[in-house]
């Protein structure tokens, strides 16, 4: 909001908002149109470094045309970066506990957007929108460590129930044919 009202307005905001969800429309579909090998950890910690680095450009704070370009660009890994989120919750999730997991992980993304908005609110007014846009790649470098410290843990094994032939996993009482690994 800070760019857009140096920049043109809610017109600007308008087209950086849905710049951001076409990015990460692009990316949902491509991340799902994929049959995925390997273990979903690993690449949720891919994700999260491609989504971090995603949002660097975005501290240039270049003109709304080309602004408009980055933030589609910084949303492609938004929605498989969530996505991937789920997939490795629900393998560790303990059995019968998936519901709550995910009503956490949820909660989760709510308290970083919060806290992530009371943090940029400050730093663009004491240092600019730059500033702003430094809290989201500092919160992206932070997800980042946090997963790599955690790989160890996350890398262990966790249950997995996958429909036959595929890689990916998925919840459970959609009608599929599930199996256990």
């Amino acid at each position: 909001m800070a760019y857009a009202d140096g920049h043109g307005g809610q017109g600007v905001y308008g087209w950086l908002m849905a710049a951001l969800g076409l990015g990460a429309l692009l990316g949902g579909v491509a991340y799902g149109a994929r049959q995925w090998s390997g273990p979903a950890e690993r690449r949720l910690l891919w994700l999260v470094a491609l989504l971090a680095l995603g949002y660097l450009p975005l501290l240039l704070t270049p003109g709304p045309v080309a602004m408009t370009a980055l933030t589609a660009l910084a949303g492609v890994f938004l929605a498989p970066t969530i996505a991937c989120a789920f997939i490795v919750v629900d393998r560790h999730a303990p059995a019968g506990t998936v519901t709550e997991a995910f009503s956490w992980l949820v909660t989760f993304f709510g308290v970083g957007a919060a806290a992530g908005t009371a943090a940029a609110g400050p730093a663009v007014e004491l240092g600019g929108v730059t500033s702003g846009f430094a809290v989201a790649c500092g919160a992206g470098a932070a997800a980042l460590a946090v997963l790599t410290a955690t790989q160890r843990i996350l890398s262990a094994p966790g249950r997995s129930r996958t429909v036959t032939g595929s890689a990916e996993p998925v919840p459970e009482g959609d009608g599929a044919l599930l199996v256990d690994n």
